[in-house]
């Protein structure tokens, strides 16, 4: 089943516009507030140049990439947390998804409502991070009356899982996403420890609270390219953009034109090519994949080549799961090679030959790019 990816954002901010550009779904994308009212949903393969070069080395008959389901959620306005406009609805979609697409407009244009007749992106971030966090303040609250009531019963557990919940309330009471606590970002103002994501309390607690702010973000900052005053600007995937310093303190994010990634689809590749227009669409789908801390393995021979996705640090029966839940308990070994030492070798059984081909057991980690047989 794909992860699941939501675009988010106040209305108008050009969510649609981009959930049409990377679907290449036609979605409705008028110039009104909660145009979006159903989310939209579309599945968007993950580029891998890997897989077309192993194909072709294995004679494959079909390639197989590995996907992300991409959600579009209705505009987000300030008061959601309390239901005002969509809230309710935004809230209940927006916990189904795996991680948060968050689109930020950062470009003029008078003839684009924007839903507080003023364009300032910080401000923007602020609104709908302040009302997710508000809606996971309930949550919290709400948990805490009963890990407190067991905490007195001496419930096993109890008082660790309250330590745990304090911490958590009290960042989101700072102002800070739930998951500054579990991301490497060092948060000079934020004075607390990381959550330890391995211990069983923790583990418990986080999965029980299904906190908003806990998943990963990544920030779309929807500007207009720089062509002639470039003072000030920077290069962002080949194209220069005015940034301000305070949106770049963002951990993860990327700059997009998002009107012209939509003209792109209308364009043929001999139109763009001489307009010296190119899709920075990639770079989005990949950053999404990264923030969501996935992998992809590979599997190639005359039947597909195919791309499998696995969390980091996975273990080989672990990753094997992605192929088959069998794989976890009657995972005997597996044999091993990095994708391009395979194509330099040239195939599988020359590989094998040559004695190119590692065999791993259960505590193998496996790596982004390895090319692996299951043997079970």
């Amino acid at each position: 089943m794909p992860l699941k990816i939501g675009i988010v954002g106040l209305p108008n901010v050009g969510k649609s516009t981009l959930f049409k550009a990377l679907t290449k779904n036609p979605v409705d994308i008028q110039n009104y507030p909660f145009c979006t009212i159903e989310p939209n949903v579309g599945i968007v393969k993950v580029p891998d140049i890997r897989l077309e070069k192993l194909a072709k080395m294995s004679n494959s008959a079909k390639i197989i990439p590995t996907v992300i389901e991409f959600v579009d959620i209705a505009g987000l306005v300030k008061g959601a947390s309390t239901g005002e406009g969509l809230g309710n609805k935004f809230l209940a979609n927006i916990r189904e998804v795996d991680a948060i697409v968050q689109v930020v407009r950062d470009f003029e244009n008078s003839d684009i409502i924007h839903v507080h007749n003023k364009i300032n992106p910080e401000d923007d971030i602020e609104i709908i991070n302040t009302e997710l966090i508000i809606a996971d303040l309930e949550t919290v609250k709400k948990v805490q009356v009963r890990i407190e009531k067991d905490a007195r019963g001496n419930k096993k557990g109890a008082s660790e899982q309250l330590v745990i919940l304090n911490k958590i309330r009290k960042t989101l009471e700072n102002g800070f996403l739930a998951n500054s606590l579990v991301e490497t970002q060092n948060f000079a103002s934020l004075p607390e420890e990381k959550l330890d994501l391995s211990d069983e309390n923790t583990e418990i607690i986080i999965r029980e609270l299904s906190l908003l702010t806990m998943k990963p973000f990544l920030y779309v900052y929807n500007a207009c390219p720089v062509k002639s005053d470039k003072v000030g600007a920077e290069l962002f995937n080949g194209v220069y953009y005015k940034i301000s310093d305070k949106l770049k303190e963002n951990k993860d994010f990327i700059v997009l034109d998002i009107k012209i990634e939509e003209e792109l689809l209308e364009m043929t590749t001999e139109e763009a090519q001489e307009l010296e227009i190119k899709s920075n669409l990639d770079q989005l789908i990949l950053k999404a994949y990264e923030i969501l801390g996935l992998i992809t393995f590979l599997t190639t021979g005359e039947d597909e080549t195919r791309a499998w996705t696995t969390r980091k640090n996975s273990s080989a029966p672990i990753a094997g799961t992605a192929i088959h839940n069998d794989f976890k308990e009657k995972f005997i070994r597996a044999e091993v090679i990095a994708w391009d030492e395979l194509l330099a070798v040239g195939s599988w059984s020359k590989a094998r030959e040559i004695g190119k081909l590692r065999t791993e057991g259960k505590e193998y980690v496996v790596q982004d790019g390895d090319v692996i047989e299951f043997k079970i």
